[in-house]
């Protein structure tokens, strides 16, 4: 692992989860004896019963050391011990003993590297390879050994007096190193209720398959610029970082199924961007060797770049640019948003959150823009669209910025129903797309909704606004359209904790929470949100926790008493009035709910109730009237 100022240092990794019958024994040593830590002082029984428990030990061990023939490493009671490390992933390469785990894509890391002995020559494999046999036979020997040594210890315990209990070693977590021994996992003896050496294993409990799935991988984490200041730049690593800790600390991760996630090809890219596009932000200079490099210098030589006031380099003023690491990250992003999708849509996975940057909404078919390169939504749609074979889904965008990409994207496809909630301010605010009266082109008209929000923050938008977004645009429409899978670009820059250049707006975790909720209704649950904008390493920790909780199915956080009450501001439903009168023209369902727009959340739902009654009495009434006439 390479630290800056200290060069390249060891890194070292948790203990192996390679059973022990897969791996070779590595050679024995004389076992520790004792620690530095000294015994507490111990009655003269405790003490008596102690050594009578020593002598059977020693005794056992006597017997092991003729049966395994270590007499003579074990002889040189002046040599300390020593811990032989587990081989590395390259040298069981090279032996042709690689753990399949590993051969199949298992962690690597995993394995552990010894450094070469002084002496050693290229004849070690050849050796160890004969030595296997006899190494089977002592495994098995060593657990016979064991076992009446058990069995012995257990008669020596019973004829002891209930009243004092016999001095029993307790039992405790394996020595992971000695102090002589570098910090790797070591092979020690077996604990009390084991039959033959083994690797200790950390204990996993079982995840059910049928669940919550989270895609990140720390590949997104190297896209950085090269100044190295995080606080000069509001899309960083640390966002990533700090959600995937959060989820860790509240125990959602151990209830999901973690998925690592791969890279995009460049042909699922191109589903979406054009070719320049891709080449452009997709490659760097090592994964272009394999490329066409006529065609690859006429477009680089197109490309340009701005010096950042930080003294880095970027795409624009905003977006910065890693020539090593960028494309790999943005290209990782797409791929796993894509492949969680994919898994969700076939029902492999009951819903999933994707933990990814740089985030995907601005990109459009042919610029990269607002920290985004490759649309990651838009490539998994249409992915699901032409492998997939879905003919409806809806991708929900609550970014406080509109998704400029996106609805460019599929303003002319009537098979993608796209519905965004940002602040628009008359087209004053970032990036300025998303009007009221975009509903779409062609074939695609009416698939396009906008929650344009205008009025800047006086007040800003908070909860009140969107639940009544929710309660009169969003779901009745999602309902209407029926969509397969719902695919949310998942941007938290809308809550509470952002500065007004980057939202400014009041919308809190639990509402978050709540709307997802809501979305779970659609395509049989089959939601998946993907992260996209969100600053405020509080505010989308706590977001991305109760979107997470509510994926799960837990019960969600009440909302704050004040959030329910309190009607929608009046520049909210100025708002929602322009999205009703535009869109009733295509959507009945949008029609039934304007009478509420100005109502809040605990009016709305006593005036559903009074409706439901309505109808049940109506339709009572008209079961009488047809029974009388008969």
């Amino acid at each position: 692992l390479a630290v800056p100022g200290l060069g390249t240092v060891p890194f070292s990794f948790a203990p192996s989860l390679i059973p022990a019958e897969r791996l070779s024994l590595p050679a024995h040593h004389k076992p520790l004896g004792r620690t530095r830590s000294e015994p507490l002082p111990q009655s003269p029984k405790a003490i008596q019963q102690h050594l009578l428990f020593q002598q059977h030990h020693a005794h056992f061990l006597d017997r092991l050391k003729q049966q395994t023939h270590l007499g003579k490493r074990m002889a040189k009671s002046s040599e300390k011990p020593r811990l032989r490390q587990i081989p590395s992933s390259e040298d069981m390469e090279a032996e042709g003993t690689l753990p399949e785990a590993t051969a199949e894509g298992g962690d690597p890391s995993r394995t552990r590297v010894e450094p070469p002995r002084p002496g050693s020559s290229g004849k070690e494999p050849e050796r160890t390879q004969k030595m296997g046999q006899p190494q089977e036979e002592l495994v098995l020997q060593q657990a016979f050994l064991w076992d009446s040594f058990q069995r012995v210890q257990q008669q020596l315990l019973k004829r002891q007096p209930l009243a004092d209990p016999p001095v029993v070693p307790p039992g405790h977590r394996p020595l992971s190193r000695a102090q002589s021994s570098p910090a790797t996992a070591t092979v020690s003896l077996p604990a009390q209720d084991t039959k033959a050496l083994s690797l200790p294993v950390q204990e996993q409990l079982p995840k059910p398959h049928f669940t919550t799935g989270l895609v990140y991988d720390s590949v997104m984490l190297k896209h950085q610029c090269s100044c190295g200041d995080n606080s000069n730049h509001p899309e960083h690593a640390g966002r990533i970082q700090s959600i995937w800790s959060r989820l860790q600390e509240r125990g959602l991760r151990s209830r999901c199924e973690c998925l690592r996630g791969r890279k995009a090809t460049l042909e699922e890219l191109q589903c979406v961007h054009s070719e320049r596009h891709v080449l452009l932000y997709g490659t760097n200079p090592l994964n272009r060797l394999k490329l066409d490099n006529g065609k690859l210098a006429g477009i680089l030589s197109q490309r340009t770049f701005v010096m950042l006031p930080c003294g880095g380099v970027g795409v624009d003023s905003d977006t910065i640019w890693n020539e090593l690491h960028s494309s790999n990250a943005a290209r990782w992003a797409a791929g796993s948003v894509t492949e969680l999708a994919f898994k969700v849509a076939t029902r492999e996975l009951k819903n999933g959150f994707a933990v990814v940057r740089p985030p995907g909404h601005h990109a459009d078919p042919s610029t990269a823009m607002g920290f985004c390169f490759f649309n990651s939504v838009a490539i998994a749609a249409r992915q699901l669209q032409q492998k997939g074979k879905l003919s409806k889904i809806l991708i929900v965008d609550w970014d406080v910025h509109h998704g400029n990409g996106t609805q460019q994207i599929f303003y002319r496809d009537p098979e993608v129903l796209y519905i965004s909630l940002h602040r628009h301010d008359d087209g004053n605010f970032f990036p300025g797309s998303g009007a009221a009266d975009e509903v779409g082109a062609g074939p695609g008209e009416g698939f396009n909704v906008n929650v344009a929000w205008a009025g800047g923050l006086d007040p800003p938008m908070g909860d009140p606004e969107y639940l009544a977004a929710f309660r009169t645009v969003v779901m009745p429409i999602a309902h209407e359209f029926c969509p397969d899978v719902v695919l949310v670009s998942a941007g938290f820059d809308a809550a509470e904790g952002h500065p007004p250049p980057l939202g400014g707006y009041k919308v809190s975790a639990k509402c978050f929470g709540y709307m997802t909720k809501q979305l779970m209704s659609l395509a049989g649950g089959a939601v998946v949100l993907a992260l996209e904008g969100g600053h405020d390493l509080t505010a989308i920790c706590d977001a991305s926790e109760a979107c997470v909780s509510a994926l799960l199915g837990h019960e969600p956080e009440p909302l704050p008493e004040q959030s329910l009450r309190q009607k929608p501001n009046a520049n909210a439903v100025r708002s929602l009035e322009a999205v009703v009168q535009v869109q009733s023209k295509y959507w009945v369902a949008v029609q039934r709910c304007a009478s509420k727009l100005g109502c809040s959340f605990l009016e709305a739902q006593h005036h559903e109730a009074d409706e439901v009654e309505t109808v049940t009495a109506l339709a009572s009434l008209s079961v009488a009237v047809m029974v009388d006439k008969r």
